[in-house]
C-alpha cells in the first residue's frame, strides 16, 4: 500500500505524497476495504478534486484490496513538519 502511494506526487512539489506528510492513516478491513485518511497542502491546491481520486484508483489496484475511499481532511492541517527526511532533504530543507 506504501509503495502504491509513493508512486504518486503532488504536481507543485516534485516529492510523493506519502513522504509529504499527506497521508494520515490508512485502515483495511479484513474484507479487503481500504480507507485513507489525507490531507492536501492547502484546500486551494490544484488537484484538490482529483487527487483523492487517483489515491482511491492506486489504492484499489493493491493485492488483496477489493474497495477503496478517501476521506480528505482539513483538521489538522498540513504542515512542512509532517514531511520524512528524505522528502526535506529532497528539498534542501536539511
Amino acid at each position: 500500500m506504501v509503495e502504491a502511494l509513493k508512486g504518486i506526487y503532488d504536481p507543485e512539489i516534485p516529492v510523493n505524497i506519502y513522504d509529504l506528510g499527506l497521508i494520515y492513516g490508512v485502515d483495511v478491513t479484513e474484507a479487503g476495504h481500504a480507507v485513507v485518511t489525507m490531507t492536501l497542502t492547502t484546500p486551494h491546491c490544484p488537484v484538490a478534486e482529483s487527487m483523492p481520486m487517483e489515491v482511491e484508483m492506486r489504492v484499489g489496484a493493491v493485492p488483496g484490496i477489493g474497495s477503496s475511499e478517501v476521506n480528505l481532511v482539513w483538521d489538522p492541517a498540513w504542515d512542512p513538519a509532517k514531511m520524512s527526511d528524505d522528502a526535506k532533504l529532497e528539498l534542501g530543507m536539511l
